[in-house]
């Protein structure tokens, strides 16, 4: 096992760790901004194309100040952004940078999966975007890990960046693969969940945890437990509470006794926590992100 010596703090799982420390709450808010669900003084108006993004840029920064003194930790969907094309990468941009600014950890939710020179693209785009003042760099990425190693390593290569690799995905009709058998019975999860083990042994920050992380579902409690006794070095991005399904004791199993090594994320219990036409939809966003923050950092043991 080789330990990252970067210097303190710039290992990502370290300074993931010590923001979650900091506010006792190992959480993500999920940014998934969908125009029609906006409140409804930021649609009035956004008629075309351009209005339309600009809404979505407004309402995304305006979340992150309401939810940014709550959680550690803000999931960026780049596929409703990048629905818009370029002017919705660039508005991606801008949120993100908000988001650094409000000393968020930022996670970009862009499951990219491919090898070779492809892979190292993606990963440039992600890390390496163009200098300008629009332009920020997500803390993290999430990956496809079935393609294996070779579109695993290119994002593994910054220091100070990391990657959660989907390893056993909280939708429905993953099971038809993912919970498959193979010959020495394993499931195929099981099976990519070594391979994210071994690859992510290379990159330990001083806390313990590699810098490749793994996406476990929050619906899928009896998979998680097999999981966290395979990846003990893994930080668990676990989707899939609230709205989704998953409840306490489906997310118990990703925490370690000293309730580090997960970060359960939720989006539409907490960034649509209003009715469209509620003037104080802030203050109600805020108070959503202040009770998942609550409930798990109880449910870890942090509170």
């Amino acid at each position: 096992m080789a330990t990252n010596t970067s210097g303190p703090g710039s290992h990502p799982a370290d300074r993931l760790l010590a923001r979650i420390d900091r506010l006792k709450a190992p959480v993500c808010v999920g940014l998934d901004p969908v125009f029609e669900r906006l409140p409804d003084e930021l649609r009035r108006g956004s008629d075309d194309l351009e209005t339309r993004v600009s809404a979505i840029a407004s309402f995304s920064c305006a979340l992150i100040e309401a939810v940014c003194e709550q959680v550690p930790c803000l999931k960026i969907q780049a596929a409703c952004f990048e629905r818009y094309g370029y002017l919705g990468v660039k508005a991606m941009g801008e949120v993100m940078r908000a988001a650094e600014a409000s000393d968020l950890e930022v996670i970009l939710d862009f499951k990219r999966g491919d090898i070779g020179i492809s892979a190292d693209h993606y990963a440039a785009s992600a890390f390496d975007p163009p200098t300008d003042e629009t332009c920020s760099q997500p803390g993290w990425v999430t990956i496809n890990a079935y393609l294996g190693a070779d579109g695993i390593k290119p994002f593994l290569l910054r220091p100070d960046r990391g990657a959660f690799a989907l390893v056993r995905t909280s939708n429905p009709s993953s099971d038809a693969i993912q919970e498959r058998k193979l010959d020495d019975g394993r499931t195929v999860a099981e099976a990519v969940a070594g391979e994210v083990a071994s690859i992510g042994s290379a990159h330990i920050g001083q806390r313990g945890y590699s810098s490749l992380g793994a996406v476990v579902g929050a619906t899928k409690p009896q998979a998680a437990l097999r999981l966290r006794e395979i990846m003990p070095e893994q930080l668990f991005l676990v989707p899939g509470f609230g709205a989704q399904g998953g409840g306490a004791d489906d997310v118990k199993p990703c925490f370690k006794p000293d309730g580090t090594g997960a970060i359960i994320t939720a989006s539409r219990s907490v960034i649509y926590a209003f009715e469209p036409g509620d003037a104080n939809w802030r203050e109600a966003v805020t108070e959503a992100a202040a009770q998942l923050a609550e409930r798990i950092g109880i449910i870890a043991g942090l509170r």
